[in-house]
């Protein structure tokens, strides 16, 4: 068996239209160095922030900064297990998630950013990893999540660009007037 790394980008039938933006986000062919890159810009970015940043939510009834990042770690962790049960060719509907409950129930406030950052560097670690070993059959799998049909390579796209809609979300509704 011998592991590819994926360079093309899912095709538009390979995911939910509720994930274009998600997909289109990701303007490489290689996944698995935008993931990488990805974790090393975020990384800094994340520590630089300011510490009192991260317990203000940037209008009323929305998330705090520390929220919005658990959340994004949260998401990393459901598409990355979808990719893992796709890949390893379980044909099991997985059930969507409800983000709702995810939040409130995160200990956001209770985290230190470090913690926060740290977590997230684990989490995108394993991620890099599962990805770095799937085969040719594996990237091109599908399964069904969330009552669509979704590939392994698709859900490697929706985490990126996940990822990269809440970093700007951050930078310009969190961190407009500085850091």
């Amino acid at each position: 068996m011998e592991t590819t790394i994926m360079t093309r980008q899912p095709a538009a039938d390979e995911y939910a239209p509720y994930y274009k933006t998600y997909v289109d986000a990701v303007q490489t062919d290689d996944i698995v160095a935008y993931l990488e890159q990805q974790k090393t810009a975020e990384l800094d970015f994340l520590r630089g922030i300011k510490w009192e940043k991260w317990e203000l939510a940037y209008a009323p009834d929305k998330w705090t900064l520390a929220e919005v990042v658990i959340h994004a770690i949260d998401t990393e962790r459901i598409f990355a297990y979808r990719a893992l049960r796709i890949a390893r060719g379980d044909k099991t509907p997985l059930p969507g998630f409800d983000q709702g409950p995810y939040v409130p129930n995160s200990g956001a406030a209770s985290r230190t950013p470090a913690s926060i950052a740290d977590e997230f560097a684990a989490v995108r670690e394993a991620t890099i990893h599962l990805f770095k070993n799937f085969t040719d059959d594996m990237w091109n799998r599908r399964g069904t999540a969330a009552d669509n049909e979704v590939s392994t390579l698709a859900l490697a796209f929706m985490i990126g660009g996940h990822t990269a809609h809440h970093l700007k979300v951050i930078r310009e509704r969190y961190l407009a007037n500085g850091g």
